[in-house]
């Protein structure tokens, strides 16, 4: 039986770091990593795509790892991409957005410790996020200590602990467990021949409601060229309308085709602004409901259809719709 082929594509993060004196930075190649890797049961080629802590990797870089997935998705049988844990669940998620009906497995991994250092999680998360490019169904994926979780549902919950992301309001694809590699969940979406598109607008804003919030914080992100906002709002996404009418700003912006996307700060279910006064309220106005989509989805998804030219009603049609699995939706 033929090796599975596979391709490494390295983007730097704390799995390739060395130390310096000015704390840990990219220094290990791919291929470096692979040699640390030890023997493997695949054929594995290895391109270095970036060397970069996860938090220098913004909108440009997304559409250079999405052009270098697209360029080899005929080539190989799955695809592993090392990079950063802290905006790793962000570049997931978009990748779900540039990659639309991917033809076959992505799956980004990272580590909490570097690779060369003895008691690592990196030789582990590497190897599961293999495992994964080699079996899994189609589609973009976050491999991370053990388990497997659709791109667009990750989120990163611990800054040191090994189990650093969770599956939010999703459930974990595979995981491994003492039997070995096990899928849960397989991917059923069909879709035509994967389409490479990077554009985005990243003239967002992501905003966290708290008691007090000055809603002509709002107005003052819109003169500034703010083209979309999401609110994390309280709850099932209530914004508050009593004497701060954050209610009445949003819906001066949506009026002026600034969408506002209602999501909420809890970090499990949903946003349904319909059950509350403070949701209706937000509703009638236009809000668009983020429903169970994780924030990192969220901005993303924004900053995608934004980025394709989609005015208000595209935005808010573009929200209820599930692209790739980032989101529930009610009958």
């Amino acid at each position: 039986m033929s090796k599975k082929k596979l391709l490494l594509l390295s983007t730097g993060g704390t799995i390739a770091s060395v130390a310096s004196d000015d704390g840990l930075v990219p220094g290990e190649s791919g291929e470096q990593l692979i040699k640390m890797m030890g023997s493997l049961p695949y054929d594995i080629t290895v391109k270095d795509v970036l060397s970069l802590d996860s938090s220098n990797i913004q909108p440009e870089e997304w559409a250079v790892i999405a052009k270098a997935i697209y360029n080899a998705r005929h080539d190989y049988d799955g695809i592993v991409v090392s990079h950063g844990t802290d905006t790793m669940a962000y570049t997931t998620s978009m990748m779900t957005f540039m990659l639309q009906g991917i033809n076959l497995p992505v799956v980004f991994t990272g580590s909490q410790v570097p690779m060369n250092v003895v008691l690592n999680d990196a030789q582990s998360n590497m190897k599961l996020a293999f495992a994964a490019a080699a079996n899994c169904d189609p589609g973009i994926y976050l491999a991370f200590d053990r388990q497997v979780m659709r791109g667009c549902r990750a989120v990163k919950v611990r800054t040191t602990a090994f189990n650093a992301f969770e599956s939010v309001n999703f459930p974990v694809v595979a995981r491994v467990t003492s039997d070995g590699f096990e899928i849960h969940v397989h991917n059923h979406q069909q879709h035509s021949e994967c389409q490479l598109n990077t554009k985005v607008d990243s003239n967002v804003s992501l905003l966290k409601l708290f008691p007090g919030f000055d809603p002509s914080l709002l107005e003052v992100l819109a003169q500034n060229g703010c083209r979309g906002i999401v609110i994390e709002g309280y709850g099932l996404g209530g914004m508050t309308f009593i004497r701060r009418n954050l209610v009445g700003a949003v819906g001066k912006l949506i009026r002026r085709g600034i969408p506002v996307i209602a999501a909420s700060q809890c970090l499990y279910e949903r946003s349904d602004l319909t059950k509350y006064e403070v949701g209706r309220q937000a509703l009638l106005e236009g809000a668009i409901s983020a429903h169970d989509m994780t924030s990192e989805s969220a901005i993303t998804k924004l900053m995608w259809a934004l980025g394709q030219g989609m005015n208000l009603q595209q935005v808010t049609n573009f929200f209820a719709t599930d692209v790739a699995g980032e989101v529930t939706l009610s009958e």
